[in-house]
């Protein structure tokens, strides 16, 4: 994996645009990814239940970390519980738990109510699209372990395209943290009510403009630009430049253009008062 420590985010992100195809493949070819991603397509389309899947420490695995749920991996009867739960009621185990990740895998999965068999897990498609699921966040992880605006700016990147409602950001701590920071939304935004809160952001973007791609861009630069300057991360330097062009080689033969962003006043915005007012 390409280190992104050291660098402004902005050259971050570009870097890791530059190579991310090159990067998914040295994940794919390495002996230990290879092997899990065998074990899963030998072995999920056996599972006929979600006590099965859990008991299947291996695919179970597997797919708890394609889904960046690896830290409540130990959690297996909780996630069985889960799983086994029916969405359609309200009250259901699924439809109460706050990380979004888990419902995703638990819609992606497919389980039928009391946690029986998914046809989901002998098509081929289905699995090819975990797999690269499971590529994908292992690069994204790798990325963001070294450099956090690139982590959380890659996040959103990773998810603009599934956003549909201020609601979609506002449940993801990563999606919430990169908006208030290139809108200039305070943290303080948290403490008001959620009504409120969606309010603040509509004000300041329309959601719909994240179907663009040259939006998500933008809005990445200005983030990108806000939070070096905050956190006091410096610019890129000649060295730094230097392997960004020497990146570009080793993906697919993509241009890299260093871009910047002009931010008047980078405390502007809603101040912290009148949120409350």
């Amino acid at each position: 994996m390409i280190s992104l420590g050291g660098m402004s985010t902005q050259v971050a992100v570009k870097l890791f645009d530059a190579t991310r195809d090159k990067q998914l493949d040295l994940v794919a070819n390495d002996a230990l990814n290879a092997r899990q991603i065998e074990a899963f397509q030998e072995r999920i389309g056996d599972i006929k239940s979600a006590k099965e899947f859990v008991a299947d420490t291996e695919v179970y695995t597997f797919v708890m970390r394609a889904f960046d749920l690896e830290d409540q991996i130990f959690g297996k009867a909780m996630i069985r519980k889960v799983l086994e739960s029916n969405s359609d009621e309200p009250s259901a185990l699924v439809n109460r738990l706050s990380n979004p990740k888990i419902k995703e895998m638990y819609d992606t999965l497919g389980f039928a109510p009391g946690g029986g068999r998914s046809f989901n897990f002998n098509r081929t498609g289905w699995q090819d699209e975990v797999i690269d699921r499971f590529k994908e966040r292992i690069v994204l992880n790798s990325a963001g372990e070294e450099n956090e605006g690139a982590r959380i700016a890659l996040e959103f990147k990773s998810k603009a395209g599934e956003i549909n409602s201020w609601l979609d950001v506002l449940k993801d701590a990563d999606l919430g943290s990169f908006m208030r920071r290139a809108l200039g939304v305070p943290n303080e935004a948290i403490g008001v009510d959620l009504d409120r809160q969606i309010a603040l952001f509509e004000q300041k973007f329309d959601i719909e403009k994240l179907k663009d791609p040259a939006e998500v861009d933008k809005l990445v630069s200005r983030f990108s630009a806000i939070f070096d300057a905050v956190e006091g991360v410096s610019s890129a330097s000649n060295t730094v430049l230097s392997l960004m062009q020497g990146a570009v080689s080793i993906g697919q033969g993509s241009s890299f253009t260093a871009a910047t962003i002009n931010i008047p006043t980078i405390t502007g915005g809603y101040s912290a008062s009148s949120i409350y007012r």
